[in-house]
């Protein structure tokens, strides 16, 4: 049975759902902009097998505002872990998510192990772009840095009520067009609106927003791969979502540094799922379930 409630992390509370099972605990992690409703389908696929709880991170969803920072995140992880009495959880990471679970394995070798999807800091110097000329690395991540300035500029806005409507209809065409549960992307959507003083606005606010992009910009995971002791798996797309399409030669160079980033470390297991984009958990989620319940398995 579901069981969703809030805990008390110290300075903030976490929404947290409870897909329930006495199975080994699997903590699940959405990305950033996101919300735990948004992994529901994936946690449903891993249920059979392991206990899962999800979380609104920080920020997003129903948990309560605060300011971000890796140690703090971290933190949020363990206060589930400890008020739910997880012990010694496997965490699965979306986007984020994923880099979360990766920084949670370096620092908690006792962990069963911990899978990153697609959870990768996003490319902000040439050298992450191996094979693209560097001249036009460094324009074309000029370009990319406009796009994400828009979309914080764009965070936390105020939505005239009368255009509602027409975005839960976008959302519910988003569904059929992914493929994906339409209840289950609409929840994840309303989740994000915050009613106050009688206006609505989405969250992530734009100040949280601004403290993500930094915070993942600054993120080198390479060095933490190498220090992480516990089973870890990363799982890398093998193609691009629509909107990252005008990027097409940018995220190719990236697929091929991550690629070669996680070959670098001889203890880490990777996988470039075919025919997947950064939307995995939706576009895939029974073969991720098989995939993360294989991993895990293998090392209990």
């Amino acid at each position: 049975m579901i069981n969703d409630r809030l805990i008390d992390a110290g300075s903030v509370q976490l929404a947290v759902r409870d897909f329930g099972g006495d199975d080994p605990p699997l903590l699940l992690v959405h990305g950033a902009g996101g919300n735990l409703a948004q992994m529901t389908t994936l946690a449903r696929a891993l249920r059979p097998h392991h206990r899962v709880v999800t979380l609104d991170l920080r920020g997003h969803g129903r948990s309560a505002d605060g300011d971000w920072s890796w140690d703090a995140a971290l933190g949020d992880l363990a206060a589930v872990c400890v008020q739910l009495e997880l012990d010694r959880p496997a965490v699965v990471g979306h986007s984020l998510g994923g880099m979360l679970a990766a920084l949670w394995g370096q620092r908690h070798p006792e962990s069963p192990g911990v899978v990153s999807l697609d959870g990768n800091p996003p490319p902000t110097r040439p050298e992450h772009l191996p094979g693209l000329d560097p001249e036009k690395a460094t324009a074309e991540l000029a370009r990319l840095h406009a796009v994400f300035d828009a979309v914080e500029a764009a965070a936390g806005q105020v939505i005239p009520a009368s255009q509602l409507p027409d975005l839960v209809e976008s959302q519910q065409m988003a569904a059929r067009d992914m493929g994906a549960n339409e209840k289950v992307w609409v929840e994840g959507f309303r989740r994000n609106l915050v009613h106050l003083g009688g206006e609505t606005s989405i969250r992530p606010s734009a100040a949280l927003t601004g403290q993500l992009r930094s915070a993942m910009n600054t993120l080198d995971l390479g060095p933490v791969y190498a220090a992480t002791t516990c089973p870890e798996l990363i799982v890398l797309p093998t193609r691009d979502m629509p909107v990252q399409e005008p990027f097409a030669e940018l995220y190719a160079a990236h697929r091929r540094f991550l690629v070669e980033q996680a070959q670098s470390v001889p203890h880490l297991r990777h996988l470039s799922l075919a025919d997947a984009s950064h939307a995995m958990v939706i576009e895939q989620p029974a073969l991720l379930a098989k995939v993360i319940t294989d991993f895990l398995t293998e090392h209990r």
